[in-house]
């Protein structure tokens, strides 16, 4: 499989973020990659890029369709200039707000949508045969720090600078330095500089939220029976959340607590609600839409 980043096709939003990547080049190598055997081909598009609009971005999941991708993926761009020095360069005036990512991002989905591809979670669309989109159907979909996967593997092995790798038992990151990072591999030592190791509270609340962003739901019965006294104080906290917020994001609905479907795009601010890791009021993290 190749994933190439497409991210906007509009030379103003382009020049904006400077990745300039016409639409030709992204055709020949998706032309040149199937030609030499590659049978899957997944798009990353991106909204809530500077100087973008609904009408360009209308038009560049208009383009990528003609690319005839096996998946597409739609994330939000994450404007955090704490975090990434670069993106202090751009104009925080370019960028659209709030109410005009959520109409980009709506608009994007409507159109893979008509155009036959099946939702996969909330940010991901795939063609009805396609492995990702079997295992959205099937119950048998996960997400990882790549994205969706029908991978069923606890291990990811993360290669190279500022890489992470997932075990069972926690997290490592790699120095995302790169002369140090090919330093440290020199001298025959690991490049993990930092993890955490994970408690079983932290496995049965990355459970929930997993299930949640793949399947918009977990079953209370499914979660007492995995996780015992530790699922039992968390369907507890579920509970809470489910009937005490006027907005009903999270429904109880039999054994089951549901998102439901028109309250789908806010899944990850509904995820959050049960990552004690989480915090709110500080400018750490990108907007949930």
């Amino acid at each position: 499989r190749a994933s190439l980043g497409v991210q906007d096709f509009d030379p103003k939003v382009q020049k904006a973020i400077n990745r300039e990547q016409s639409f030709l080049q992204t055709k020949a190598v998706v032309e040149g990659v199937r030609s030499r055997g590659v049978e899957s081909v997944n798009l990353d598009l991106l909204y809530g890029l500077p100087h973008q609009t609904r009408d360009s971005v209308s038009s560049t999941v208009a383009q990528a369709l003609t690319l005839e991708p096996d998946r597409m993926a739609l994330f939000g761009y994450a404007h955090v200039p704490w975090f990434k020095k670069h993106q202090t360069m751009i104009d925080e005036a370019w960028l659209p707000n709030s109410v005009e990512r959520f109409a980009q991002s709506q608009i994007a989905a409507g159109l893979m949508l008509k155009a036959g591809y099946q939702a996969v979670g909330f940010d991901h669309f795939a063609r009805s045969g396609d492995a990702l989109a079997v295992a959205a159907r099937t119950g048998t979909l996960h997400r990882n720090f790549q994205g969706y996967t029908e991978d069923r593997c606890e291990t990811l092995i993360g290669l190279g600078p500022s890489s992470i790798s997932q075990f069972r038992q926690g997290y490592a990151q790699n120095m995302p330095a790169t002369a140090e990072y090919g330093r440290m591999v020199e001298q025959g030592g690991l490049a993990a500089v930092r993890g955490i190791e994970l408690s079983e509270d932290d496995r049965v609340r990355g459970w929930i939220i997993e299930r949640l962003m793949c399947d918009f739901a977990f079953s209370a019965i499914d979660l007492v029976e995995r996780f015992g006294e530790i699922g039992q104080k968390l369907l507890l906290q579920a509970s809470s959340v489910a009937l005490r917020d006027p907005a009903r994001l999270l429904e109880l609905n039999g054994d089951s607590f549901v998102v439901p479907v028109e309250n789908r795009p806010f899944v990850r601010s509904i995820a959050a609600r049960f990552d004690k890791y989480f915090e709110t009021g500080k400018a750490k993290h990108s907007v949930a839409v």
